[in-house]
């Protein structure tokens, strides 16, 4: 069988309005240039549509016109290589989905631990940011979560005292064994996410590993996130005001 028929079966089993790229059809290295070719025969039947570079889709069509991949799935290839996880995103984006602002940016950021992903292609634009450990299924949420503590200063129209009780409300819902992780990805993060993690940990009544989380830290660093020292009472034994 040529390049260009395993190519279009893949395909076909593909849905429309459906985003894929190279690593989705498995094609060897060495056969990237007959698979360009044959993509792009494909592309001229009207077969599929080009994304961006390497990235693809079969349009769907509907009473209202060609419907297109939505964001979700224009972003899937990037944040996936081989059928794993690689990325995920982060910065604003993330952190209005986590109700920490009402602000929207124009450009999504995406983390990674070793490939930079840029995308520009029509309205939807993205740029890198190196995340501090391997991403995985089970672990980009937490990640995210680490970065918004990370971030919380920089945060557009965040209010701090809000934000505490949303993280408080997450942590709330984790499972003894996912604090455990979040412990041991903060430990790869600033001082000041070890200590925020280890004040609201200490609110939560969750001292499990806290000390590993205290040792960490320098005694003598003070952390100034202007909180409110009623909303988190234990802010002070982990230096932050």
């Amino acid at each position: 069988m040529t390049v260009s028929e395993t190519i279009t079966r893949q395909i076909e089993k593909i849905p429309e309005a459906i985003s894929f790229g190279y690593a989705d059809l498995n094609i060897p290295r060495q056969d990237f240039l007959s698979a360009a070719k044959a993509l792009e025969r494909l592309q001229k039947k009207g077969l599929i549509q080009k994304l961006s570079k390497g990235k693809f889709y079969k349009p769907k069509q509907t009473p209202f016109g060609e419907k297109k991949p939505d964001e979700q799935q224009i972003l899937k290839p990037y944040l996936y290589q081989h059928g794993k996880r690689i990325a995920y995103i982060t910065g604003g984006t993330l952190y209005n989905q986590l109700g920490l602002t009402t602000q929207v940016p124009a450009t999504i950021q995406i983390a990674s631990r070793d490939k930079r992903i840029s995308i520009n292609t029509g309205a939807l634009k993205a740029t890198p940011v190196k995340s501090y450990v391997d991403v995985t299924e089970e672990n980009y949420q937490m990640l995210g979560f680490l970065d918004a503590m990370k971030d919380l200063k920089r945060i557009p129209d965040v209010d701090v005292n809000q934000a505490i009780a949303i993280f408080q409300k997450r942590i709330e819902r984790l499972t003894n064994q996912q604090v455990q992780s979040l412990i041991d990805y903060a430990l790869c993060y600033p001082p000041r996410v070890r200590a925020l993690l280890g004040a609201l940990l200490e609110s939560l009544k969750n001292s499990n590993r806290l000390t590993i989380l205290r040792d960490s830290l320098n005694p003598l660093t003070h952390f100034d996130f202007g909180l409110d020292p009623s909303r988190l009472p234990t802010a002070a034994n982990w230096n932050i005001r």
